[in-house]
């Protein structure tokens, strides 16, 4: 199959977390003004990248692509199928470390098949506070580097970054003047994904009106930080969707800023870590001790090493309660949450964690 190239913006979304989030926001955005293809969901393997480069239209002013990478030689394919002009890599984590043999090294070399597959002379959007993506392979890349940052400088900085009632909001410098932005949406890896998608737009010329309004209307996706009310007056945090070491870190920091009282971690096992499980799960349990968290409720085998690192780390052994199956763990909720509290479910996708989500909402 021939390469797709059009001369129209072709932008890919690749990076370990933010992908969805990020290339719906960028879409929505630009949908402000254009006629747009956009990959529905997270439909972002080759299988799909053939669908897509079939629908996009003569019509359609940009695509807006989410690059999904499982194992090595994945963002190659994809961009082999249809190239993009435009690249974000929204940061090197861990998520499918362990198809890469459990190595960062292997992992960032995996990853930089986009930057070295993409059109040599397009632009290419980095997170400037992300230690993995300074390791990342330029290849033959000869086009335009644009970094996003909050600590670090950067072209599209975010300052004042804070949580407010139904969200974040942040200020940010576009043609010389400061900017105050809104995003539905708690967690500042979401303020990195509306700064790439503040970059694209800017870089493509939209104004800073048409990018607040793009941002505030953006279609959240499913079991991504959607919180409920829950009849016992508690707050639920659904984010269920997958999970990977850092994704687990920044909702736990979420979970940490938006409840008061008795905050509750009800985390499940990490799959696709491989020889990095270990570690990764007692990373998290490292963080969670750091942070606003009362209680840890921990589900399957692997998770069972966020609890005890947590307690190596200080968090009260009383408050941390192991479950290996489902009907336990809903048991210890049952005794755990009263009024008032803020629970948070989160689990690798293989977990089923929305089961859990569900006993609570009943």
């Amino acid at each position: 199959m021939k390469t797709l190239k059009l001369k129209k913006p072709v932008i890919a979304v690749a990076g370990s977390s933010g992908k969805t989030t990020t290339k719906e926001m960028i879409a929505s955005i630009l949908k402000t003004r254009w006629k747009i293809y956009k990959s529905a969901a997270n439909r972002n393997n080759r299988q799909h990248m053939m669908k897509h480069a079939s629908q996009i239209k003569p019509y359609h002013r940009a695509a807006v692509l989410e690059f999904g990478m499982s194992y090595p030689g994945h963002l190659r394919q994809s961009c082999h199928i249809i190239q993009p002009n435009m690249a974000i890599v929204t940061m090197v984590g861990t998520a499918h470390i362990g198809n890469v043999g459990g190595s960062i090294a292997a992992l960032i070399k995996a990853k930089s098949d986009i930057i070295k597959n993409m059109k040599p002379t397009g632009k290419l959007f980095l997170n400037a506070d992300d230690r993995n993506s300074r390791r990342l392979n330029m290849g033959h890349f000869r086009g335009k580097i644009i970094k996003v940052g909050i600590n670090h400088d950067a072209d599209y900085k975010a300052e004042n970054v804070r949580y407010i009632k139904h969200g974040m909001t942040f200020n940010v410098q576009l043609n010389q003047n400061r900017h105050d932005i809104f995003i539905p949406i708690f967690g500042e890896h979401n303020v990195y994904n509306a700064l790439f998608a503040i970059a694209v737009s800017d870089q493509l010329g939209f104004s800073p009106e048409e990018i607040k309004k793009g941002l505030k209307s953006y279609p959240r996706p499913p079991h991504r930080l959607r919180i409920y009310r829950l009849k016992s007056g508690s707050l639920l945090i659904d984010d269920t969707f997958n999970a990977n070491p850092n994704s687990v870190k920044a909702a736990i920091d979420v979970l940490s800023h938006v409840g008061h009282t008795k905050n509750i971690s009800v985390l499940g096992n990490m799959s696709e870590l491989g020889k990095y499980s270990r570690r990764g799960h007692k990373e998290v349990g490292r963080h969670l001790a750091k942070r606003n968290v009362t209680n840890l409720l921990t589900y399957g085998e692997k998770a069972r090493l966020i609890g005890n690192e947590a307690i190596v780390h200080g968090f009260p052994r009383q408050n941390v309660k192991h479950s290996l199956t489902r009907q336990r763990l809903h048991r210890h909720l049952k005794n755990i949450v009263k009024p008032g509290s803020t629970i948070l479910v989160k689990g690798s996708h293989d977990q089923k964690m929305i089961q859990t989500v569900k006993y609570l909402q009943k």
